[in-house]
């Protein structure tokens, strides 16, 4: 396994070709790998059949992600969308829509007349990938990217579990 990681190849990535989650009309596979090549004799170097790649910014690619056998072309793991730009932590308050969440962002707003702070929240949509599992309730960290739709301009990055189920929605958490 230490030679292929030298290499550059993940060694949990599929070497043979295993079809995808077929959920949709149109027949899904991802767009950067080529289902139908030619195995090659003398080639010791074989590309994976999945196309996975590091989002960076210390950011650490989940393991179904890479095991997985999802397509999904917005996902910043296995699609075709870049993270840039702000990076963003919240609760998850719907996960009503396909692939797609609503985050709370509480903060708290100072007014200078009566030296205090106010409390104030914006809800945000990201799209969140198949590769995470996403509860209400979780906290999660959303990476701005681009456009995906009318509202949508971010794409969830990481995900934690929440520790307390009894926390409602509306209750205030800053981080």
């Amino acid at each position: 396994e230490v030679f292929l990681a030298d290499k550059g190849i993940m060694p949990r990535l599929a070497k043979e070709y295993v079809e995808c989650d077929q959920h949709e009309k149109a027949y899904q596979s991802q767009d950067a790998i080529f289902v139908a090549r030619k195995r090659a004799i003398g080639n010791r170097r074989q590309k994976p059949m999945r196309f996975v790649r590091a989002v960076g910014l210390g950011i650490k690619t989940p393991s179904t992600a890479i095991e997985g056998n999802y397509v999904d072309k917005k996902c910043p793991f296995t699609g075709n969308v870049s993270i840039r730009g702000r990076i963003l932590k919240g609760i998850v308050v719907s996960t009503k829509m396909k692939n797609t969440i609503i985050i709370r962002r509480d903060y708290l707003h100072y007014i200078t007349k009566y030296r205090r702070f106010e409390k104030r929240h914006k809800n945000l949509a990201a799209h969140c990938s198949p590769a995470f599992d996403v509860k209400e309730g979780d906290i999660v960290t959303a990476g701005q990217c681009r456009p995906l739709s009318k509202t949508v301009r971010f794409n969830v990055v990481a995900h934690e579990a929440a520790k307390n189920a009894n926390t409602g929605k509306k209750s205030f958490r800053v981080f």
